[in-house]
């Protein structure tokens, strides 16, 4: 059995709000731990350089999101919901 690398499945950056939105999105061939699903992601929100929303799954740190200067866990359902979440916490703050 041959090694799978990590697929893309989506990227952007745009200008959104006062800011700008970032994010891409890989299927990956095994969980990031602690996270048991098979993506590794990074979205965020910008103003200024700054990050006022992000969403990610960093190694040893599992599915969180940061919002107002604070770190919270964030429960991944799948692509479609983290994308949502997302964009309606942007939403939110802009």
């Amino acid at each position: 059995m041959g090694y799978m690398k990590a697929v893309l499945v989506h990227q952007f950056k745009q200008a959104y709000g006062r800011g700008r939105i970032e994010g891409v999105i890989w299927k990956v061939p095994e969980p990031v731990p602690p996270s048991r699903h098979g993506y590794k992601y990074r979205l965020v929100y910008l103003v200024d350089g700054e990050r006022i929303v992000g969403y990610d799954n960093e190694r040893g740190k599992g599915d969180h999101r940061h919002r107002g200067g604070r770190e919270t866990p964030y429960r991944f359902v799948d692509v479609p919901t983290l994308l949502k979440d997302f964009i309606r916490d942007v939403e939110q703050i802009k």
